[in-house]
């Protein structure tokens, strides 16, 4: 295994940015994260007197990433891979859930995670090998009442990696969007964004939802350090897939969902073929 290559994550500060962080520098790999501030940034470079280095950035300004991205480039060398990491969940209600909460949750979990992108490709392309690795969630896949913003942005950063995937093959460029279910970060507790309820016509639908949520806080299957290993193993597998589900919870929702989505299209395949000329 290289132990050599340089791994570019968003958001090293918290959940599985900071798990990934922490297993790959032990593993012998240099590390740019970026963080919010300076007293983050010096937690982060104490990880590893060499190969741990911080950049303050938030994905949102988007202007500022093309200088960062370049000054990393020239001052501590190339990229190899793209993990990004940096994003949160907002639940809600739709109907209660402003305009602005959504565009915030599309900007950090779909434009950030495209601007990051759009700066690294041009070396990567150059090079002709990297790998992007954009962390979505199983509910780029399945849906549950309450996270429609939410679920909307992973089902678009997983539409976009696919598709992405397709464009980069020939310049061996590899393109993985990881799948988590429920981890061990905090997604579900600081990290979430919740709009303040005000139709008490959902009550009885999303109330439950949203206690059940914060009582598993904490207390979800999946180990964030388990997933760390393996994003580290696809980057050093010659072929990664383009989708990778992690948590048996995951793989077993999104199959219930494929086989009902199945059921439904077979069902009206006769009016699907009958709109044809």
């Amino acid at each position: 295994m290289s132990h050599l290559k340089t791994i570019f994550i968003t958001g090293v500060s918290s959940g599985f940015g900071r798990a990934l962080a922490q297993v790959a520098l032990a593993g012998g790999y240099r590390v740019i994260g970026t963080v919010r501030n300076a007293a983050a940034k010096t937690t982060f470079e104490a990880l590893h007197a060499k190969n741990a280095f911080a950049c303050e950035l938030d994905i949102t300004h988007f202007s500022a990433i093309d200088a960062v991205i370049a000054e990393v480039e020239s001052r501590i060398g190339p990229i190899d891979v793209l993990v990004n990491n940096a994003g949160y969940g907002h639940e809600g209600v739709m109907e209660e859930s402003s305009l602005d909460e959504m565009r915030r949750q599309f900007d950090v979990n779909v434009f950030g995670a495209v601007a990051m992108i759009k700066a690294v490709l041009p070396f990567m392309r150059q090079r002709r090998r990297g790998h992007i690795i954009n962390i979505t969630s199983m509910g780029g896949f399945i849906t549950l009442p309450g996270i429609s913003y939410y679920c909307g942005s992973k089902f678009a950063l997983e539409g976009i990696s696919e598709t992405l995937s397709q464009e980069l093959a020939p310049f061996n460029i590899a393109v993985t969007a990881v799948a988590p279910g429920s981890f061990r970060t905090d997604w579900a507790g600081r990290s979430m964004v919740r709009s303040a309820r005000s139709i008490p016509d959902y009550d009885a639908l999303f109330d439950p939802i949203r206690q059940a949520r914060e009582e598993k806080s904490g207390k979800q299957l999946g180990d964030p350090v388990k997933a760390a290993q393996v994003m580290l193993a696809l980057m050093e597998n010659p072929n990664p897939p383009a989708h990778l589900l992690l948590g048996s919870d995951a793989l077993s929702l999104v199959r219930q969902k494929l086989t009902a989505l199945n059921q439904q299209i077979d069902a009206w395949e006769g009016v699907s073929r009958s709109t044809d000329g």
